[in-house]
């Protein structure tokens, strides 16, 4: 299969604004942690910030893998590629385990943490476009 950079800008995009949709909705005591402890994290109660910092590191990460597709070739590119799929699955696993384990986290509530897996499941889309598509020739 070839790859189709617009339909993986548009998949991220849906998977961006779907991730800003579910983390702007913080429990009441999410937000209260926010507006008095964290308040970095101001930008995850509007819809529309919290998808456009997620649109921007993924954004960053197909960058960032396209340069490595691009200079690697055979075994070595496969092994990046896989390797961070697999930290990316990784950091899926701990952000899970973290939001059961720490309190703190748990009282963001279910609709916060379902956007934030969606961070984690957009770098895995990512890592496995690069990894199952050919690269497109140009003609000479």
């Amino acid at each position: 299969m070839k790859r189709n950079y617009p339909l993986l800008i548009f998949i991220l995009a849906l998977i961006s604004l779907l991730s800003g949709n579910l983390t702007k909705g913080v429990s009441f005591a999410g937000r209260i942690g926010i507006n008095l402890l964290y308040k970095e994290y101001k930008f995850f109660k509007v819809w529309w910030q919290a998808a456009l910092v997620c649109f921007a590191l993924m954004i960053a990460v197909v960058v960032l893998l396209y340069f490595v597709d691009r200079s690697l070739n055979g075994a070595t590119r496969k092994m990046i590629l896989l390797l961070f799929f697999f930290a990316s699955l990784s950091g899926l696993y701990f952000t899970f385990s973290d939001f059961r384990s720490d309190l703190s986290h748990r009282l963001l509530g279910e609709r916060f943490h379902l956007g934030i897996y969606l961070y984690w499941i957009g770098f895995c889309v990512i890592s496995l476009f690069y990894a199952l598509t050919t690269k497109n020739r140009s003609a000479v």
